[in-house]
């Protein structure tokens, strides 16, 4: 296998106790490290003061300042000084985060517990880029602009009306049927960039609850909707559920309209009627060709990825088709091309300046120093708003482990509680125990120059004051309000508490100057690269996800129970069956 190699790992060439340990295999104990010794210690020592440290430190700002590609990320507003961040560069030295990056460039198999690469980075390599990537013996590079050639080409297809549905309409609406990864990155995408759209809506189904496939078909024409099923292997249980009911939904919907004959029918007419329909009203997302053409697709309509491709790494691969019809495939390389900008960045820039790491270890410096147990993410974008569910999955499902990638057990804190709200929405719920609680927690403000719609208000640029509350909320975290500073005000009493702010909150700032595919897609990929770097010094597989498997496994022992099942019953636990005899007792 070869792949060009990380120059970051030139930057990184110091003696460390990394030089003897195979890091695909062993992991380095980030607490044994000097590093960490030092960290420890300056944690002791560290008395916060933003406000002093401001005003002492005019460079402060520049210094901690960075631009990644269109991104513009201050991280002056931390609780660090340059001791701290020299500590935290040595310890992501120590423990081989760059090393590990440049193996993971190469197609090494660090994903040890299924013994896979780990890709993702390769999807969004741009066509011809040298030298090409051989993994396994697969032409990775050719293989990816294979699928991306032919999902463009599909995605034009649909786009332009050449594609129809069974009656000759035009598509006007796709709906996405997938879950986790094949639902929570597309979904955000969309919404991100619903600027950018033309006149074919996008709908997402993904949870198992009725509910959701209910809502999200209310109003749709059968004739002019298409469904995508969205599963690597075809057998998510969800995923499969939806993609059997909306089948149902749409022969219902085109025998009520005469576009198809009932059921009921003459045998052979009907079925190759209903085969037919379905053959035009859904494509699969899939490498499963078997089950593909048994669900009644045509496989020529099916489009695959990798093993080598996690879900919630994934949107930037076949997964993205909903997005390449919505948006149209110019603006999918554009998104790609704002993921490989990144990915670039952190292969050749020194740690000391490498945004991605650096905000990774940011987050381990909160989390196993400073006591810190989530993070808030808060975009100044209401088209974000689907971003912090998205990055729940890629971090904590990629970091909520306790065991290390060779089995040990964790010797630290890992993982973190990701979480958020479009401002100003969090201003007006949860902000209070950010500014005034007694839990730190580190904040991530988002923001964009330019708005999707400028508007005005009696003359007031109304993107301007939604702005200057993004920019008041940090500084308010910052740097507080004084009691001193209360009383002038004219307060007195009790109220004087009430009203002081303690300050010294830290806050990460984020700046592009609008939201497009580009920079969405640098955005994206900052936070794979921070998720990966804190992997990397907890020494954990961030790549796979054991722990969402016991309850699935227990969903499908249970399902009997729920239906009846005497024998499933009584194998429960008491809890478990006195919630089933509820269950039954109030099931209309």
């Amino acid at each position: 296998m070869r792949a060009p190699e990380s120059s970051a790992v030139t930057h990184c060439r110091r003696a460390t106790a990394r030089a003897t340990v195979d890091l695909v295999t062993t992991p380095i104990d980030a607490t044994s490290t000097p590093a960490w010794t030092e960290l420890t210690a300056l944690k002791e020592a560290l008395v916060p003061d933003l406000r002093g440290w401001f005003a002492d430190d005019p460079g402060r700002v520049e210094r901690f300042s960075f631009e990644l590609a269109d991104l513009h990320v201050d991280l002056s507003k931390n609780l660090i000084d340059d001791a701290i961040v020299a500590a935290l560069v040595r310890l992501a030295e120590e423990t081989g985060v760059a090393e590990r990056y440049a193996a993971m460039l190469r197609g090494e198999h660090i994903n040890t517990t299924e013994d896979r690469a780990v890709l993702h980075t390769a999807l969004r390599r741009p066509a011809g880029a040298s030298p090409a990537l051989v993994v396994d013996g697969q032409q990775v590079d050719h293989d990816v602009q294979e699928v991306l050639e032919a999902m463009s080409a599909f995605a034009d297809r649909v786009r332009s009306g050449e594609w129809t549905g069974i009656t000759g309409k035009k598509v006007q609406t796709i709906v996405n049927i997938g879950i986790g990864g094949s639902d929570l990155g597309p979904v955000m995408i969309s919404a991100a960039l619903e600027p950018f759209g033309g006149d074919i809506e996008a709908r997402f189904v993904s949870n198992i609850d009725p509910f959701d496939l209910a809502h999200k078909t209310k109003g749709l024409d059968p004739e002019t909707t298409l469904f995508i099923v969205a599963s690597k292997t075809f057998t998510t249980l969800e995923t499969l559920t939806n993609a059997r009911l909306a089948r149902d939904w749409l022969w219902a919907g085109l025998e009520a309209s005469g576009a198809i004959g009932p059921s009921t029918g003459s045998g052979t007419d009907a079925e190759a009627q209903r085969t037919d329909a379905v053959a035009h009203h859904f494509v699969a997302v899939s490498t499963a060709l078997d089950k593909v053409a048994a669900f009644g697709i045509d496989t020529a309509n099916a489009f695959g990825f990798w093993d080598w491709v996690g879900g919630r790494y994934s949107v930037d691969s076949a997964i993205g088709l909903s997005l390449m019809i919505e948006f149209g495939p110019e603006s999918f390389r554009e998104l790609l091309a704002g993921f490989h900008a990144v990915d670039e960045h952190v292969a050749s820039t020194p740690i000391e300046r490498n945004v991605p790491v650096l905000m990774g270890l940011l987050n381990v410096w909160y989390t196993n120093f400073l006591g810190a147990q989530s993070h808030a993410v808060l975009p100044y974008a209401q088209q974000l708003s689907r971003f912090a569910a998205y990055l729940q999955q890629l971090t904590m499902e990629s970091n909520g482990k306790s065991v290390r990638w060779d089995g040990s057990p964790v010797t630290s804190e890992t993982g973190e509680i990701f979480w958020g709200e479009p401002g100003t929405n969090g201003q007006h719920a949860f902000y209070q125990l950010i500014h005034q609680g007694t839990r730190l927690i580190p904040a991530d403000f988002i923001a964009f120059a330019n708005p999707a719609y400028p508007l005005a208000d009696d003359g007031r640029d109304v993107h301007g004051l939604f702005l200057a509350n993004f920019l008041a909320q940090t500084k308010a975290l910052a740097f507080g309000k004084t009691a001193e500073e209360v009383e002038a005000e004219g307060t007195t009493g009790a109220l004087v508490a009430a009203r002081t702010f303690a300050g010294n909150r830290p806050t990460t700032s984020i700046f592009a100057p609008a939201l497009t595919p580009r920079t969405l897609g640098e955005l994206i990929a900052l936070y794979e690269h921070i998720t990966f770097t804190q992997g990397v010094i907890w020494g954990i597989n961030s790549f796979d996800q054991w722990g969402v498997e016991l309850g699935k496994q227990l969903a499908l022992q249970i399902a009997p129970a729920v239906e009846g099942d005497q024998a499933a019953f009584d194998a429960q636990d008491a809890s478990t069956r006195a919630l089933l005899e509820y269950y039954r007792a109030h099931r209309r």
